[in-house]
């Protein structure tokens, strides 16, 4: 019986990244449940209390204000250098890029561009939600407020709802949307949470963010995540449509239906095309190559004669001996054709 091979973890890493030899039959696809249409409604309920609660001035902008004087980038200045760089987690170049390569990888081992169109989908209803929003609210940031107490609405700003708090949560939670197991959602949707909310409370940190513009970021995320099922049979119109471009494209140009050469026979409508020689023959080649050899021109009913012994070739053929003369043929001689003269009789 024979025993398995030890391997070391960095063998059973190589092993997991290897591509499957096919496509997954189940691939785990969210759906528009109940339940999510339950989430869906009361994150929407909570955006809107949001906008509201800005527009009328409210306590929660009297909270941004205070929490503007508090300056938290003066009251722990030792954490600053940490978070300048922690807030690229909510920037959309750099993540997108991370998320995509992770992604990019998994379309590829999976042979499917569900992931990456996905990732793609998530991004464009952001760019266009959360930009309309920042654009039709126009609200300046806390470094640009002219007016203690004010909502800093309608002023040409770009900072309601918050991109950065945005972003974080939908590159991030795409990841657990995409999750093929129960058990990788839950970890990737804990991660999401708690990078998102790092990212978020970081602009209010560095005074770059009211703490209302964090909370808008925060359920714009959210609601494209949950939306993200409606969207599924686009994707899967898309993914459709590439792969049928891709086949076509590379039928025509990688070399799978060679074109014919100009004077040959098509393949399927006349014989079947051969590859050239590897070398052109010669003249005298072609000229025999050209006539019809005798087989072919014997008709049909004549058999060809066989021999009933084989005969030597001319190399084969035993030399006469050096002493033996030639005689001349005899006029006289009866024979048969091509058969031994008869000797003459002595005395005749």
């Amino acid at each position: 019986m024979g025993t398995e091979p030890n391997l070391t973890r960095l063998d059973r890493l190589f092993a997991r990244l290897d591509r499957e030899q096919q496509r997954p039959e189940q691939l785990h696809v969210p759906r528009m449940s109940r339940h999510r249409i339950a989430l869906f409604g009361a994150t929407l309920a909570f955006y809107a209390t949001i906008v509201v609660a800005v527009i009328t001035t409210s306590w929660l902008v009297r909270l941004d204000w205070q929490l503007m004087f508090f300056r938290p980038y003066q009251q722990w200045p030792e954490i600053h250098a940490y978070l300048d760089y922690y807030v690229v987690l909510g920037q959309r170049g750099p993540t997108a890029v991370m998320v995509a390569a992770w992604l990019g990888w998994r379309s590829w081992r999976q042979h499917t561009l569900r992931p990456l169109l996905a990732l793609g989908a998530s991004l464009l209803l952001l760019n266009l939600t959360v930009g309309a929003a920042k654009i039709g609210m126009g609200r300046l940031g806390p470094h640009y407020a002219t007016e203690i107490g004010a909502n800093e609405m309608w002023q040409g700003g770009d900072i309601f709802p918050s991109g950065h708090t945005a972003n974080a949560v939908v590159t991030w939670g795409i990841l657990a949307y995409l999750a093929a197991t129960p058990r990788a959602r839950r970890h990737l949707s804990t991660l999401s949470a708690v990078v998102s909310l790092g990212v978020g409370l970081t602009t209010v940190y560095l005074g770059t963010h009211w703490l209302s513009d964090v909370l808008l970021g925060w359920a714009a995320g959210v609601l494209i995540l949950l939306a993200l099922p409606w969207f599924e049979p686009m994707i899967n119109w898309a993914e459709a449509r590439i792969l049928t471009a891709r086949d076509l494209l590379w039928s025509r140009w990688g070399g799978r239906l060679p074109l014919p050469r100009p004077g040959a026979a098509t393949p399927g409508r006349g014989t079947p095309a051969q590859a050239d020689p590897p070398t052109a023959p010669s003249a005298p080649a072609e000229r025999l190559a050209a006539e019809p050899s005798a087989q072919q021109m014997r008709p049909a009913g004549n058999r060809p004669h066989v021999a009933q012994c084989p005969h030597a070739g001319r190399t084969e053929r035993p030399s006469p001996p050096s002493s033996a003369a030639r005689r001349p043929p005899h006029s006289g001689d009866r024979g048969q054709r091509g058969g031994p003269s008869p000797r003459p009789v002595a005395g005749g």
